[in-house]
């Protein structure tokens, strides 16, 4: 059973693979599809962008595919960046800038209350989608902090914690983290279905 990811992102990629885990579930990326075009993620919500992307690649590819979509939201301004996270800063993508802009913006901002949140929608091939979401509550600091991990992991700092997201071992960031989440929800809803190599999904 072959499992498509719908991103081209390694970072993410890899992520996902450390963390959804299914027995006898080979995972392959839309790296593997070079000819299928990226998905224009222009959805309002996380659920729309991933659902979208999810099932253009399972009607692409005749697989399965699992897609996320995923960002920060900060309270102080009213939930951006949001779905817009990844293009912050405008083209082409650049986690600095990104960073920067959303430091700078928050420059005077006394509550800087945020979180990541992470939306993984599953598509059969022909087209019909599920998705199951995680999130991680936080505050956005005033510096950036480490290098492990990507995006706007050296600003946030999640509950409970002294360290950014990049400043830890990756082992405990994918135990908390908004994305670690959503793919063990995913595991424990889809991966026994998956396991017996489904054609669709069933019970409605």
């Amino acid at each position: 059973m072959k499992l498509v990811i719908a991103t081209r992102n390694k970072h993410k990629l890899e992520e996902i693979r450390t963390i959804f885990r299914v027995p006898g579930l080979e995972i392959v990326s839309a790296l593997d599809f070079p000819d299928v075009p990226d998905v224009v993620e222009d959805g309002k919500t996380f659920e729309v962008n991933a659902k979208k992307k999810a099932v253009t690649l399972a009607r692409a590819t005749g697989l399965w595919a699992l897609a996320d979509d995923s960002g920060l939201e900060v309270d102080a301004l009213n939930g951006a960046p949001g779905v817009y996270s990844a293009r912050y800063a405008g083209e082409p993508v650049s986690y600095p800038a990104n960073n920067r802009k959303l430091l700078k913006e928050l420059e005077s901002v006394t509550s800087r209350r945020a979180r990541f949140r992470c939306v993984i929608a599953l598509a059969s091939p022909s087209g019909k989608a599920r998705t199951v979401d995680g999130r991680c509550e936080g505050e956005v600091i005033r510096e950036e902090r480490g290098t492990q991990g990507f995006g706007y992991d050296p600003v946030f700092v999640p509950d409970g914690y002294a360290q950014t997201f990049a400043e830890m071992d990756a082992a405990i960031k994918n135990s908390i983290s908004h994305r670690g989440s959503a793919l063990r929800k995913a595991a424990e809803a889809w991966g026994g279905m998956l396991a017996e190599r489904p054609r669709e999904w069933s019970g409605g």
